[in-house]
């Protein structure tokens, strides 16, 4: 039975192998990877990408980087494919092919018709004097030494070699388009990721209730204003204007120190110049001021004028945290 140490060990000399393999793939790009890059980046139709065994997991992995970062990409698996699904490639597809050995039997079949089709082929594959790497138009070299298998046998390093590749095709795609965030929060507009992207402050606070006193309006009013508003604050305002924020905290401390606060108004217990955020911000950017102050509350406003409240538990609610 494997000790702790030894357990560790292992694990650690899989990832040095990968690592290595991985680094030594820079080495490896050449003209066949930029022609690559430039044909999909110039092409009319899609990317499809296939494989077989292992491979074609990898290859939907691809698929899906590709087509979050502006590249429509579709995954046929090589099996599947001389067998009907060979009707996915459209005539201005790029078919891409991945492969280790770029020698397997599915391959073989399949490689013949895509080229009888006339589609440019992309090879992925470890071995550049393969029939697959004989047949592509372009070739991106895979090779490895090992895998990190002890018996060299189980795809590992091979298949971490072939998903760098395509996140290498991808980002590099994704440069030449000039694809940005917002353009990154189109493709995701779903869960926290999109949500950070594109989530504004106006979004969150629109929906909340909009806390406001004068300078004279007096305590058991705020009080009241608090208490209805339920977002633990409330704006002091003069002709729409911030000029100050009572908090819950606020009115506490003024509690502790106060035994009749009867004559009191706002004026005597706010904090001047608070924080605040402009309605058209990010509600990334309002999460950073709260988390940067340590406070709870966020005053918004819109050219300058007050707009409304932005608290740290909407922006969890949104997953923004």
């Amino acid at each position: 039975m494997k000790t702790k140490a030894s357990i560790i060990s292992s694990a650690k000399e899989t990832i040095k192998l990968e690592g290595q393999s991985i680094l030594n793939l820079s080495n490896l790009i050449d003209n066949d990877f930029a022609e690559a890059v430039e044909l999909i980046y110039n092409s009319k139709g899609r990317v499809i990408i296939t494989g077989i065994g292992k491979s074609a997991i990898i290859a939907t992995k691809i698929v899906a980087t590709l087509n979050s970062t502006g590249t429509p990409a579709v995954f046929m698996h090589a099996a599947d494919a001389i067998h009907g699904d060979l009707g996915l490639i459209l005539q201005d597809d790029v078919v891409i092919c991945i492969s280790k050995s770029g020698n397997t039997p599915e391959i073989k079949v399949l490689v013949p018709l895509i080229k009888n089709a006339k589609n440019k082929m992309i090879a992925i594959t470890g071995n550049k004097d393969s029939f697959l790497g004989q047949q592509a138009d372009f070739v991106l070299n895979a090779f490895v030494e090992k895998e990190a298998c002890p018996n060299n046998l189980a795809p590992t390093t091979s298949t971490t070699a072939q998903l760098v590749l395509g996140d290498a095709l991808a980002v590099s795609l994704l440069e030449l388009r000039g694809f940005s965030s917002k353009d990154f929060a189109k493709y995701h507009p779903g869960g926290a990721l999109g949500k950070k992207l594109y989530l504004r402050v106006q979004d969150i606070s629109s929906v909340n209730q909009k806390p406001e006193v004068t300078l004279d309006t007096n305590i058991k009013q705020v009080i009241v204003e608090i208490s209805e508003k339920m977002l633990g604050v409330t704006a002091v305002t003069e002709n729409n204007n911030i000029v100050g924020i009572i908090t819950d905290g606020d009115l506490r401390r003024m509690l502790s120190k106060v035994d009749n606060f009867s004559d009191l108004t706002a004026k005597d217990i706010m904090s001047a110049n608070p924080k605040r955020i402009d309605e058209d911000a990010m509600a990334i950017d309002a999460m950073e001021v709260l988390e940067t102050y340590g406070i709870s509350q966020l005053l918004v406003q819109k050219d300058g004028k007050y707009a409304g409240v932005v608290h740290i538990h909407d922006l969890i609610r949104e997953g923004i945290l």
